[in-house]
């Protein structure tokens, strides 16, 4: 994701092409981090939630969701607020407003983690199937985004709401198909719930790598039909064969990761800490690169000017700054406890 971010920006247009192989790979990759980042998203909050044997409406962690919801909302707009004057909106022009109003990723996971309680929350009182409430709800959100896509929302929502249905807003995440990567991981989160230690033995990974394999076997098929019907659909992110591709390659990533993790005692201190604040780190490698309302960003100084090893050096020493920001907020915040106790 930083280095993703960080490449992005500084990257010379004329090395923007997929004929370069170092490109091609790394435009793919980058591809990738945006699903895997949200079914994680998923995965971690529906495990937390199921593993607190309560019901709903006594679950601590209903509270904490909602919390954590508004939270990522609020900062998704604040990471776009169109003005440093705060309440004073008479010099923010139109295309700015629609800027501050585009739903971003955080926008986007914060209305996921709502979905994923409301569904927690039928599920209970209906008495149903948690992994097939899970696995009918992404699938809605996944492949019913072509339709959705075309549909011009703004035509009967406000501005706003219109932004979390379509791409024709500047929406970078609307919730048609990226709320379904979120909720698809609630059916690992719900799995890993009920099946604790499962992750470590070789049955889990065979078989994510098997789900992993059928997707990509569905996602070719799904082009061909395109092809053979000459159906065109206008955003590639809502294509059938990219959305399964999308899933096919998370699962086989789950099962590498698990494959890994059988062999793997102890995973490394830092590593932990840099888990637990993808938020900040999230939050302030964007406003180093893109500024704010109230400080300049990297790309106004040196945006699409770097060559393809300055990118890369760069991407190194964002990653760096970010784990060394990391390791500081937490030192200081054992300190702050010393001081405390």
């Amino acid at each position: 994701m930083v280095q993703g971010h960080t490449i992005h920006v500084l990257l010379s247009q004329d090395l923007r092409t997929t004929e370069l192989p170092v490109y091609a790979i790394w435009y793919f990759m980058r591809g990738m981090t945006a699903p895997i980042f949200m079914f994680s998203a998923g995965t971690v909050f529906i495990y937390l939630f199921r593993s607190v044997k309560k019901p709903f409406n006594q679950n601590y962690r209903v509270k904490k969701g909602i919390k954590r919801a508004a939270l990522l909302i609020f900062l998704g707009y604040m990471l776009r607020y169109p003005t440093w004057t705060i309440f004073d909106f008479s010099k923010v022009s139109d295309e700015s407003i629609r800027s501050f109003f585009a739903v971003d990723v955080l926008q986007l996971i914060g209305f996921s983690l709502l979905i994923l309680l409301l569904i927690l929350l039928v599920t209970e009182k209906l008495k149903l199937n948690y992994t097939g409430a899970f696995i009918v709800t992404a699938t809605f959100f996944l492949l019913s985004s072509p339709f959705i896509e075309n549909i011009n929302w703004s035509d009967f929502l406000p501005l706003p709401l219109a932004a979390y249905f379509y791409s024709g807003l500047d929406s970078s995440f609307p919730l048609f198909p990226w709320a379904g990567y979120v909720i698809a991981g609630g059916v690992l989160g719900n799995y890993l719930a009920e099946n604790p230690m499962v992750f470590k033995t070789s049955r889990f990974s065979l078989l994510f790598a098997i789900f992993g394999g059928a997707f990509f076997l569905v996602a070719m098929f799904s082009e061909l039909l395109l092809q053979e019907f000459q159906i065109q659909i206008r955003n590639p992110q809502t294509t059938p064969h990219v959305i399964f591709f999308r899933v096919g390659f998370v699962f086989m990533l789950t099962s590498l990761v698990s494959f890994i993790s059988i062999r793997i005692e102890k995973i490394p201190y830092f590593l932990i800490l840099v888990g637990r604040n993808t938020l900040l780190i999230y939050i302030v490698h964007l406003i180093i690169l893109y500024g704010s309302a109230w400080t300049p960003g990297v790309n106004i100084l040196w945006g699409y000017s770097f060559s393809g090893w300055q990118s890369f050096g760069a991407a190194l020493i964002m990653i760096t700054l970010m784990t060394f920001v990391v390791l500081i907020i937490h030192r200081l915040k054992i300190r702050n406890k010393e001081l405390v106790t």
